[in-house]
């Protein structure tokens, strides 16, 4: 049974990724959108050389030139006609300013008749950057750290990082004027809020003034001078030249992965798409459903697989090395140790979790066992944030290489 759980999840995890790259998706938006003019190109995000692919393999040479923006490691060659960058993730470095003064340069150039075909995906926040003036890429890249230690969410994380950019919160179209953007979102953020994903550098923003002092507060950030005055100034409201599709979104993913357990024999039960809480509590609750399934207390008869959906956090309190899937995973097999037939995995549609070369782990009845066998203190290795080592011991970590595209991550307990 143990083998083919994992068969099983191995097969599940490959199905969902396949199902989930976004070329097909971005076709289908161009197919529904005339372009009148001289089309130029540009691309953010982890997913931005694979969407920036499927538009130059539909557009062909009436894309006049562009860029694309991504993360280390996530541009497997060079695009016609596009120049391609790599740049830092999750903390913006010298590159994304680099390739962010070209994008710039890119949109200030447009004229009248032209289009922008505006390629988004998450990861945009930290790998399109121009800090407003007065602030460098060190006020930046702080307050970033701050942000991503604190386990505040995405959300509040854009709402502080976008009231610091000159190209976020609906500032990039108004840099396109009078030239009209197109927007092909992939989106990575729970509810799908285009103000939000990538921090919005062609939406208008929904925060305001009040939620990003409520943030600062929160978690008590640290800020500078300038930094307090720019959170304090209101950001743009309306944006006039952009038309805007979603592509891609979490919910596809735990309905691929309910397509998949269901051919595999498994009767699929998707708990919720917009899981928003700490990894390991995620990983307890998963593990303490998974438990009880088939039991008269529970409303899940085995064989089957429990899926949530979305984006968890992690707030460090050690210096060990994970991402929030990996600690979602060994959370999990804290709540599922010695239950047979049970396994529980989590991963990151984009194929990186943290700052680490894993997409998220697997684990099932007998990993905490291994562990110990292994020498490892489970609650020490949660205590010390180091979900990696542990898992990395007991062949538990799912290790996918980018995977092109980023639409959250799906944790699913599979029960035969």
């Amino acid at each position: 049974m143990r083998e083919r759980l994992h068969r099983d999840a191995n097969g599940m995890i490959a199905r969902i990724l396949a199902e989930n790259m976004p070329g097909e998706a971005v076709v289908k938006a161009l197919q529904g959108h005339k372009f009148s003019g001289k089309i130029y190109l540009l691309a953010v995000g982890k997913a931005a050389w694979t969407m920036a692919k499927a538009a130059s393999d539909f557009l062909g040479d009436r894309v006049c030139g562009g860029v694309v923006i991504t993360k280390y490691g996530h541009a497997p060659g060079e695009l016609p006609h596009l120049e391609i960058f790599e740049a830092g993730h999750p903390v913006a470095d010298d590159n994304t300013v680099l390739a962010t003064a070209r994008a710039v340069e890119l949109a200030e150039g447009l004229g009248a008749g032209d289009e922008l075909l505006f390629l988004i995906s998450g990861g945009g926040s930290a790998l399109f950057e121009r800090p407003l003036p007065g602030l460098g890429l060190e006020d930046v890249v702080d307050l970033t750290r701050q942000l991503l230690a604190s386990g505040a969410d995405i959300v509040e994380m854009n709402t502080i990082r976008k009231r610091l950019s000159s190209v976020k919160a609906g500032r990039l179209a108004a840099l396109c004027l009078p030239a009209n953007v197109f927007a092909v979102v992939l989106s990575d953020v729970l509810g799908d809020r285009l103000d939000a994903i990538a921090s919005g550098p062609a939406a208008p923003d929904q925060s305001t003034v009040e939620d990003a002092q409520k943030i600062v507060e929160k978690y008590q950030l640290r800020l500078s001078d300038l930094q307090k005055k720019y959170l304090s100034a209101e950001t743009p409201k309306e944006v006039t030249n952009v038309e805007t599709v979603i592509t891609g979104s979490v919910r596809s993913l735990c309905e691929s992965a309910a397509r998949a357990a269901r051919d595999m024999g498994y009767t699929p039960y998707i708990l919720t798409t917009t899981l928003a809480t700490e990894a390991r509590e995620a990983g307890k609750f998963l593990a303490s459903i998974a438990t009880e399934a088939g039991c008269a207390v529970s409303a899940f008869a085995r064989p089957c697989a429990i899926i949530a959906g979305g984006e968890t956090v992690v707030t460090l309190k050690g210096g060990g090395k994970g991402g929030r899937n990996q600690e979602l995973a060994l959370a999990a097999a804290q709540g599922i140790a010695n239950v047979e037939n049970t396994l529980v995995f989590s991963l990151g549609s984009d194929g990186t979790d943290g700052p680490t070369d894993a997409a998220g782990g697997i684990v099932d009845g007998q990993t905490a066992t291994q562990l110990r066998e292994q020498g490892f203190d489970l609650d020490k290795l949660l205590a010390d944030n180091d979900s990696y080592h542990g898992l990395r011991a007991v062949d538990g970590l799912i290790v996918t290489g980018p995977t092109g595209t980023n639409v959250n991550d799906v944790a699913i307990a599979l029960c035969l």
